[in-house]
């Protein structure tokens, strides 16, 4: 069954009218007929069944039959803040494989050895859309716009708070030995090459716990999936 990404539906809609876009993709493109059924996500944990009622290539109209609500929530929350990379198709590669497994909210910390100082958030949320539609998923991973790595740290968070690094010689516990199950969880990830001393301990003194994702020398993008694969994991019961 087609998946129409529906941000602007009201919870409690009978009707809707799927966008010029939509409507010419589900008509012209997809061959959806009269009488069809869909679904339609928006984002926020609703999940819609409908009926074409009109086929109409600029403004198809769909009958809404039923609706579950917190379709699939998930019993965590789970916030990456991860580096932007150089090549920002990783980063896109990140985006979409986490959005697959579950993620709630991203950001993109700019660091002292950043390569790059920013990412196109519009570009972004349209690979996460994708993810979502591809992997039926009611819920849409929130995206922020790049920020100072002090900004971020400083900030209020009502959880666990996790900071990636590979320094040697500084005390880290694994991941999954420190978070608790059923939690709230932050977790910073670095750039290539890593997070300075300086930012470690500033985010040791806003209550970041330090942690090591394993022996292995992953990249940024690999380590943010590992990350939420790990807490995905944990919480899987």
């Amino acid at each position: 069954m087609q998946l129409f990404y529906t941000p602007d539906i009201l919870p409690n809609a009978t009707h809707y009218q799927l966008s010029e876009e939509e409507s010419k993709h589900s008509i012209r493109v997809l061959r959806l007929q009269l009488k069809d059924e869909v679904q339609l996500v928006d984002g926020k944990g609703n999940l819609f069944w409908a009926e074409i009622i009109d086929a109409h290539p600029k403004r198809t109209m769909l009958h809404i039959k039923k609706v579950q609500h917190e379709y699939q929530k998930r019993n965590h929350y789970l916030h990456i803040a991860v580096a932007p990379t150089k090549n920002i198709e990783r980063i896109e590669w990140f985006l979409e494989k986490a959005t697959e497994l579950g993620v709630d909210e991203v950001s993109f910390p700019i660091t002292q050895r950043s390569e790059r100082k920013e990412a196109k958030v519009d570009r972004l949320n349209k690979i996460v859309t994708s993810a979502v539609k591809q992997s039926l998923k009611a819920y849409h991973p929130l995206l922020h716009e790049p920020v100072s790595f002090q900004q971020l740290v400083t900030r209020p968070f009502t959880g666990q708070k996790f900071i990636a690094h590979c320094i040697s010689g500084e005390v880290r516990t694994t991941l999954q030995s420190a978070a608790n199950v059923h939690g709230n969880y932050v977790i910073l990830i670095g750039p290539e090459g890593d997070f300075t001393e300086d930012e470690v301990a500033l985010a040791v003194q806003n209550g970041y716990q330090p942690i090591t994702l394993g022996q292995s020398r992953l990249r940024t993008e690999t380590a943010a999936l590992a990350a939420c694969f790990e807490i995905n994991l944990l919480n899987r019961c």
